[in-house]
């Protein structure tokens, strides 16, 4: 049976606009599950239904197939089912459907393995996520009414302790899967029905802007990052031209060169240092006299017609691994190192190809605070390595 994860994210979010496709932790919010979809390896296809460029290219980037939703399933009205059923409409090789909300960025491969398991070996029709939440309700009192609330699942004699309630299930949103039978007879649940239980803290939905930092800090903390486990950085490569600086070059009269930067990168710079982090810059031209200047104290490359063989050597001569290195870059010229790189970044007006390249995007452009940025960035994933260590 052909099974295909599907993404539905419309362009027109009334909380936020392209909410989709706006940066979470440096990875736009539907990066997150697709990399998890495509990590699960149990997909015959992998789709966004979208109605919007931008979405298409960010999809397309993430290796997803898209499909154009009609304006008719695009409306604020239209709900999911009838953009899952126009989807099959026109993909009549797909036999279940996996539905995967964008806005669950904690999702794990795991996960969706053993959903896939449930539907496929187990014979379920129909799987959907849920959580458990250990809270008491209480019934509603409208307003003006003459009435008392009334507990819903507790005896307030005897209130259970956390620890002696097993809690309740909810419907967490993250994901749908359901065989075409049930689709095409206007079900997503039905048939012979399973749940799966999330883990509490991969269980994260953003539905309004306020909770977009919280997501951040939960994303950093138990998201997932790719097959490859997670190692401490050690090295720290960045770009100057456009990264530490914002590219531009001033000429006096006199025709000497000058270049601005910002003093956040310059602490970011000595911050990362004192974690025992090297740093060292690499510049197409010849810039000796400006990093002179600068009193940096790092060691630099400049004149480089190969940035990639001075990442590669520098990473040879410090005996590290490629998840052991970082790398800043912002042009064309960065590509091949932002790949090679176990962790990369790119100032927010980086060109196309090094955004599409890198795993992290800046919201600060270059020299105005990108490297104090991509440094926090290292520092929380640090976090989550010991983390991952303690565990």
């Amino acid at each position: 049976a052909h099974l295909a994860a599907l993404v539905l994210a419309r362009g027109g979010s009334k909380g936020i606009p392209l909410k989709n496709i706006k940066l979470l932790a440096g990875v736009p919010l539907i990066g997150w599950v697709l990399r998890a979809a495509s990590d699960a390896g149990v997909f015959h296809s992998i789709w966004v239904s979208t109605d919007h460029d931008e979405i298409e290219k960010v999809a397309k980037q993430f290796g997803a197939q898209v499909h154009r939703r009609s304006p008719e399933v695009s409306q604020d009205s239209s709900t999911s089912l009838e953009a899952i059923r126009e989807f099959l409409n026109h993909h009549h090789e797909v036999d279940i459907v996996g539905n995967i909300q964008a806005t669950s960025p904690c999702l794990h491969p795991s996960d969706l393995i053993k959903v896939a398991d449930l539907i496929q070996k187990e014979g379920f029709d129909s799987v959907f996520s849920v959580v458990r939440r250990h809270q008491f309700r209480w019934s509603e009192v409208k307003k003006g009414e003459n009435k008392m609330t009334e507990p819903q699942n507790l005896n307030p004699a005897k209130r259970y302790r956390r620890q002696d309630w097993p809690g309740e299930l909810y419907e967490n949103g993250s994901f749908y899967f359901a065989k075409r039978h049930l689709i095409e007879k206007g079900y997503l649940q039905g048939g012979k029905m399973a749940y799966y239980e999330m883990r509490a803290e991969h269980s994260v939905d953003i539905d309004i802007d306020i909770d977009w930092p919280i997501a951040e800090q939960r994303v950093l903390s138990f998201g997932y990052f790719g097959k490859e486990p997670l190692k401490e950085v050690k090295l720290l490569v960045c770009s100057i031209d456009g990264c530490l600086t914002n590219g531009r070059i001033y000429v006096t009269e006199d025709q000497k060169e000058m270049i601005s930067y910002d003093y956040r990168d310059i602490v970011g710079i000595d911050l990362l240092k004192k974690r025992g982090i090297q740093v060292r810059f690499v510049s197409e031209r010849d810039c000796s006299k400006t990093l002179s200047a600068m009193q940096l104290g790092c060691v630099a490359k400049v004149s480089a017609t190969n940035k990639l063989q001075v990442l590669e050597d520098w990473q040879k001569d410090m005996g590290l691994s490629r998840k052991e290195v970082a790398y800043l870059g912002n042009e064309e010229s960065d590509v091949e190192c932002l790949k090679k790189a176990g962790m990369s970044g790119v100032p927010a007006d980086a060109c196309a190809v090094a955004q599409k390249a890198a795993g992290y995007i800046c919201k600060s452009s270059g020299g105005c605070g990108a490297v104090r940025e991509f440094a926090e960035h290292i520092f929380l994933l640090l976090e989550k390595v010991n983390s991952a260590r303690k565990q």
